[in-house]
């Protein structure tokens, strides 16, 4: 018997053209495959624990990708955008110092002093509203602030632009992150913001704590249970009731607050944004996160250590028309007019706040200066 099937020369012609077409949707698949490879920047994996929270802020329009960070953090440390090319984000926020500068206040070009207290920027992926009286409502629009402001790094983005022309790096980094070359304000802010948002916090002792890979000592854990409690002396319960404004995993949350620094107050904080009587002296409430590391404190800088923070809160609030309201008569003595906390307590919530201290953040490689001869 003959096994060999025939095959007619139509069947022959039409198995032909199915493998000439089945070859040319590979190829074309494989071309695509590689054409979205070049084309398409690849998603940032932000990662962070779940007790964080999922009340973050991406805009639609500048989603977070690899390419977008690495030309961010190239611009965070670029000196260019400054008018005198001194200053660059990364001179009045320095990684050692959890992204402050050490400074009541910072110096910009024209020599002068800001008017307020470089803010850490940390886990600002959660955050809603930026500066101290909230005026910015995302990361894209608080860059520009800086960049432009005549007592800061001095400069329009118009001249940025032209700056980062000039160097060949940019063009190269601008087309990988957002598909093409040409820069301009929009994208360098939208990189900034992207790098940014990956400046997250998230493995200090405190953060092991919680996660039960770390055992607090005795004064941390009295500390602790201080800064959460409120006071409540008819009960026997002592605390200082830091949690109430600074919250919980993140010892963040975004409330404006007039914490009784000043009977009248000489900045009017958030009063000149909402145009509301009420918010005269109130400022956001920082994040706590490193705070060991971002002295001096306040809005404007005026304590140098976390002792002197703590004197003020537990023995010199200053009434005011719109000071907080929980901070009025909260006391650990029946009676009492002020906190009361006693030098032990005091050294505990030190002890406390000292946990906070993310030791990868500060250390981390991924947020520092990227190599400065790529930018020649």
């Amino acid at each position: 018997m003959n096994n060999n099937t025939h095959i007619s020369p139509q069947q022959s012609n039409r198995k032909g053209f199915r493998w000439l077409l089945l070859s040319i949707a590979v190829v074309s698949v494989v071309i695509s495959g590689l054409n979205t490879d070049d084309n398409q920047p690849e998603p940032y994996p932000l990662v962070y624990p779940a007790n964080f929270g999922g009340r973050i802020t991406i805009p639609a329009d500048n989603p977070t990708t690899r390419e977008g960070v690495a030309l961010g953090r190239m611009l965070f440390y670029e000196k260019k955008l400054s008018a005198d090319n001194t200053l660059s984000c990364g001179s009045c926020h320095e990684q050692k110092l959890a992204f402050t500068d050490g400074k009541a206040f910072s110096v910009g070009v024209d020599k002068s002093l800001t008017a307020r207290n470089s803010m850490a920027l940390v886990n600002l992926l959660w955050v809603r509203n930026f500066f101290w009286d909230g005026r910015s409502p995302g990361l894209e629009e608080q860059a520009v602030f800086p960049m432009t402001n005549p007592h800061e790094m001095g400069q329009s983005m118009e001249a940025s632009v032209r700056k980062l022309q000039q160097v060949p790096v940019y063009g190269t980094m601008f087309k990988k992150a957002f598909g093409t070359a040409n820069i301009d304000a929009d994208k360098i802010r939208k990189a900034l913001a992207q790098f940014e948002r990956t400046l997250i916090s998230a493995d200090s002792p405190y953060d092991r704590y919680l996660a039960g890979t770390y055992q607090p000592t005795a004064q941390e854990l009295r500390g602790m249970n201080l800064f959460m409690e409120p006071p409540a002396p008819e009960k026997g319960i002592r605390g200082a009731n830091c949690g109430h404004c600074h919250g919980g995993p993140k010892t963040f949350k975004e409330l404006f607050h007039n914490n009784g620094l000043d009977a009248t107050p000489k900045d009017s904080g958030r009063e000149a944004v909402s145009n509301q009587a009420e918010d005269k002296g109130r400022f956001r409430v920082p994040t706590l996160r490193n705070i060991a590391l971002t002295d001096p404190y306040m809005h404007d800088g005026r304590f140098k250590t976390l002792a002197e923070v703590l004197e003020h809160y537990n023995e010199h609030i200053q009434e005011s028309p719109t000071l907080s309201s929980f901070l009025r008569g909260t006391s650990n003595e029946k009676g009492g007019k002020t906190l009361l906390l006693n030098q032990t307590e005091k050294a505990d919530i030190i002890a406390f706040l000292q946990m906070l201290t993310d030791k990868t953040f500060i250390n981390n490689p991924a947020f520092s200066d990227p190599n400065k001869s790529l930018k020649q």
